[in-house]
């Protein structure tokens, strides 16, 4: 696909197969607001540079680009920011998408993910709201009104599965 796009004049979209790893929705915006980063070639060229972070120190140095050259994070770059940490963390345990709302987070894992299972049923027996949905999904039923309570509860899990 890269090949072709290069033939037709076109840019490669050399993320794409990547960056449908792992899907993560918490369920509030997270992007660049068009009035934090008016240029829209500057918003794409940040976007790309985020989806291409593959450490978290990487991150952190994007994160601290962005504040220094259009000021303080608004909430939705801070999720943006958030949801490609979560990304990394959770690719490494084989998480294949994670959808978390006010009342219910669903992780669902690849097959065969690399973690160890010991470290999920210990999870599940210590935690009352979290329970097994099928061979692949771990839901867990938590009020979480907010992004920073998605992201604690779900940086919690997945501390535990590491």
């Amino acid at each position: 696909a890269a090949v072709r796009a290069l033939r037709s004049g076109k840019e490669p979209d050399l993320l794409g197969p990547l960056a449908a790893v792992t899907e993560i929705n918490l369920h509030v915006p997270a992007l660049l607001p068009s009035d934090y980063v008016s240029d829209v070639h500057q918003r794409l060229s940040l976007y790309k540079k985020l989806a291409s972070c593959n450490t978290d120190d990487a991150l952190a140095e994007i994160q601290e680009e962005i504040a220094d050259r259009y000021g303080k994070l608004p909430e939705p770059a801070r999720a943006l920011i958030d949801t490609h940490r979560l990304r990394l963390h959770a690719e490494r345990l084989g998480i294949k998408k994670i959808d978390a709302s006010g009342d219910v987070l669903v992780i669902t894992f690849t097959p065969n993910p690399p973690l160890d299972p010991t470290k999920l049923i210990a999870l599940i027996q210590r935690e009352r709201h979290m329970r097994l949905a099928g061979p692949d999904k771990l839901r867990i039923e938590a009020k979480t009104p907010n992004l920073d309570a998605r992201l604690q509860l779900l940086r919690t899990v997945i501390n535990s599965l590491t």
